[in-house]
């Protein structure tokens, strides 16, 4: 009999541990007590999303101060305890994935996290499939670590976009050939404006030469009035750096080095529109 009802019991036990516990943003079977407001949440970002809402005063916002946190809610018993994977009263395993230094804790397995000493927080993907960079100060795919541009703590700022904080964020980011980081979703809706450039160094992030091209047909089908022929002026182009002198050109000015049109005009030359204009009015 006693054999009977511990089999029942731990068929039980593993009943609750196959139940989706949680919430929107990981699946585990505790709750967190947060340590600068000691209100109860199912996450930190549950957590961050309620006390950055548009509803709280601007001087009450603030983040979890993740590492900081010491105690947690069993979601089973409600038993509340110092962090650690296991149930003190109950003994179910609160996260099948759980890192003691960040204290997280995560059932979903299947994202492969690990915990990177230096970027000092768990992350997803297999610790196999990344490699840190120390000038960039962020975890990146080992497809480019003998490609990547090093820009110095690339992942320690806001998105150029949407601005949210990519160091921590849950979103997919790409790495542009500059070595500015970004949202991945934000690049595409970049892309439905037609914004082809890096919004940080304004260089030019995928292969341009088509429109390049299609520009050059553009210009010659635009001659300029007679008054702007020898008009010339100075540009610097975003792509190359390189500063030129050319002919000034109401659609676009092409960089003489790299032929790249994504430019901008610095200086209007010796003879500027306003002036000319000036001219003829008198």
């Amino acid at each position: 009999m006693a054999i009977e009802s511990s089999h029942v019991k731990d068929q039980s036990l593993m009943e609750l541990e196959s139940e989706n516990f949680g919430c929107s943003h990981y699946r585990r079977r505790c709750k967190i007590r947060a340590p600068c407001c000691d209100e109860i949440f199912d996450c930190r970002h549950c957590h961050n999303e309620s006390k950055n809402s548009l509803e709280v005063d601007p001087l009450d916002r603030h983040d979890i101060p993740r590492h900081d946190l010491k105690r947690v809610i069993c979601s089973l018993c409600d038993t509340e305890q110092d962090v650690q994977q296991h149930c003190i009263h109950c003994g179910i395993c609160m996260g099948n994935y759980f890192c003691s230094i960040c204290k997280f804790f995560d059932d979903d397995v299947s994202k492969n996290q690990y915990h990177c000493n230096e970027c000092g927080i768990c992350r997803v993907g297999g610790k196999e499939n990344f490699f840190h960079c120390n000038k960039c100060g962020c975890c990146y795919s080992t497809m480019l670590k003998d490609s990547h541009s090093c820009v110095e703590k690339a992942m320690h700022h806001n998105c150029p976009v949407c601005f949210e904080f990519l160091f921590e964020t849950m979103k997919d980011i790409t790495v542009l050939p500059c070595g500015h980081t970004i949202h991945l979703e934000c690049v595409k809706e970049m892309e439905q404006h037609f914004q082809y450039s890096c919004p940080v160094c304004s260089k030019s992030y995928c292969d341009m030469t088509h429109v390049w091209e299609k520009l050059d047909q553009e210009i010659a089908q635009t001659p300029m009035p007679q008054m702007y022929q020898n008009k010339m002026v100075w540009i610097l182009c975003n792509d190359c750096g390189e500063n030129s002198e050319v002919h000034f050109h109401i659609v676009a000015h092409k960089c003489l080095k790299c032929k790249s049109y994504n430019t901008r005009q610095t200086q209007g030359g010796p003879s500027s529109c306003s002036s000319r204009f000036e001219e003829m009015v008198r």
